[in-house]
């Protein structure tokens, strides 16, 4: 199933630079293992925020939940999950031309 999440990080003000910046190697270093398991298929930067829009895999409900809930910054996460099924014109497209165009 592919899932659609949209993920805002609020890191306390106060935080220690030094720990922003263990938390955040961290979070990149877990994201390239869910990349590389196939889980975190896309994501992208909202501008001007501290957010992202991304596309996730997980055969369950409870293993995107795992997923997620095992990225360093999931403390400081607010989180917006919407499930995705084919739009009738991406099933048409394939059938008609192939694989639909990569972006």
């Amino acid at each position: 199933m592919l899932f659609m999440a949209n993920i805002t990080v609020t890191l306390p003000g106060d935080m220690d630079p030094a720990e922003k910046e263990r938390l955040t190697q961290a979070e990149f270093a877990r994201a390239m293992e869910l990349v590389k398991a196939g889980n975190l298929k896309r994501i992208w930067r909202v501008v001007a925020e501290r957010s992202n829009v991304s596309i996730w895999h997980a055969d369950t409900l409870e293993e995107l939940h795992a997923a997620i809930g095992s990225l360093p910054f999931h403390p400081w996460m607010q989180l917006r999950v919407t499930p995705l099924i084919d739009h009738p014109a991406t099933q048409k497209w394939e059938a008609e031309e192939g694989p639909w165009p990569a972006l």
